[in-house]
């Protein structure tokens, strides 16, 4: 039997002490099979389990291989496309119930870091940061916009004070956010797995899925064993590949890459970022960054469109990191690793139901931290039959990518490109 491990990441190597779970073997039945052990999936089973179903998650590798261990740990609230969009593109009412819901994924976690004891280095506090007067302007749009919504916890920065939050002279200004904040990603899903077995669920870790008998009664089947199901929820995101080729069509796996700095003396940890609040920059490749609990600078950012695995990520992300601290110019780096996120088209997530009973959420575009963890809460809901905010989602209008699957990465690189060259230009 092959054996999948984490990647090479911090993330992996400071993980929290996490039991083995055994591979599914034989025949079994449950209440839901919930396929994919990352945000998404355990989320959705610890939400299923507390009104009293029994679950059976299945994960093709280890709980968190995928985007959920990997990412840059950072609480960024609403949608990787924002409200106003949502706006201009459905009616009223369910654009009320998405700009409603767009900023609970943050309490989620907090909940459930709080009840069930989980240590991820939570901290809290989250900056927008501006290059240019545009991007402010937007950011001050953005404010308003949230605020109609009921979020409050948002403050301009201008120049003087954003560089008492961040340590560099490239930024106008900013946003704090302080619902926003940052965790080690791996030691929360891990911990949200483990409140997922303290409740009685199951796991499977090395569990790959390689086929899902459709119909009444569902049977999702592994390579020695298979679980009969009324429900099945499929949560694979980018990692999901073609099992089911519906999902498959309208999104594509993209990579980001993220390195993290050798431990860095507090004097100069605190230099950099003195709030410790996790940064995100305005432009459409950005970069994103935050301090560990050890104090080692965590920088990602880039694309790779079509998950391939670039030859050396340090120095795609290097240049940048220097850029934004010169200070830092030749810092150790002692990670550095890829992972894939699921890009849609519409960069909203595509929630829905194939057939009577099987249910599936994807597509957060790079912006999934928050999104996965309502994701879970929306699907137990339709799954206990209180489907309008499930369906909220499930009508939003997704496209397949301009020239199918074979030239989704070109055009996408190409797009990604002049909004590229619009940051840098300032338009």
């Amino acid at each position: 039997m092959s054996y999948t491990p984490h990647t090479t990441s911090y993330y992996a190597a400071s993980a929290n002490p996490t039991p083995e779970r055994p591979p599914l073997l034989g025949s079994h039945e449950t209440d839901v099979c919930i396929i994919g052990a990352g945000y998404t999936g355990i989320s959705t089973a610890l939400f299923l389990l507390e009104h009293g179903f029994k679950v059976t998650v299945l994960e093709a590798a280890q709980v968190g291989f995928g985007a959920s261990g990997r990412n840059g740990g950072q609480i960024v609230n609403s949608y990787s496309r924002d409200i106003d969009v949502i706006e201009r593109t459905v009616d009223a009412k369910q654009a009320r119930l998405l700009g409603e819901m767009a900023f609970e994924g943050a309490r989620i976690i907090r909940e459930r870091v709080a009840k069930y004891g989980i240590e991820c280095d939570l901290k809290d506090g989250g900056v927008f940061a501006a290059f240019n007067d545009k991007q402010m302007d937007h950011l001050e749009a953005q404010k308003r916009l949230w605020e109609r919504y009921g979020h409050t916890q948002l403050e301009m920065l201008d120049q003087t004070a954003i560089r008492k939050v961040v340590n560099t002279d490239i930024y106008t200004g900013g946003m704090l956010d302080m619902s926003g904040g940052h965790i080690h990603p791996l030691n929360l899903v891990l911990g949200e797995a483990a409140a997922v077995e303290s409740l009685g669920g199951i796991i499977h870790e090395q569990s790959r899925v390689h086929k899902v008998d459709q119909g009444p009664n569902p049977v999702v089947h592994t390579e020695h064993g298979q679980v009969s199901a009324r429900f099945v929820v499929v949560a694979g995101n980018a990692y999901l590949g073609n099992l089911i080729p519906a999902l498959a069509a309208k999104s594509m796996p993209c990579g980001t890459q993220v390195v993290t700095t050798e431990p860095l003396d507090e004097d100069v940890a605190k230099g950099l970022l003195p709030q410790d609040y996790c940064v995100e920059d305005c432009s459409y490749l950005l970069d994103y960054y935050r301090l560990s609990g050890d104090r080692r600078l965590i920088f990602g950012g880039g694309v790779a469109y079509g998950a391939r695995d670039p030859a050396d990520v340090e120095a795609l992300v290097r240049p940048n990191l220097e850029k934004t601290f010169p200070q830092l110019k030749g810092v150790q780096i002692d990670y550095a690793w890829t992972g894939n996120f699921l890009l849609t088209l519409s960069r909203l997530p595509q929630v829905g139901r194939i057939g009577d009973n099987i249910y599936y959420s994807q597509g957060c575009s790079g912006h999934g931290v928050t999104y996965t963890h309502l994701a879970g809460k929306i699907l137990a809901e339709a799954l206990r039959g209180q489907a309008e905010r499930f369906d909220a989602f499930a009508c939003l209008p997704h496209y397949p990518f301009p020239g199918g699957r074979l030239f989704r990465v070109p055009f996408t690189a190409v797009g990604a490109w002049y909004y590229q060259m619009r940051d840098k230009l300032g338009f």
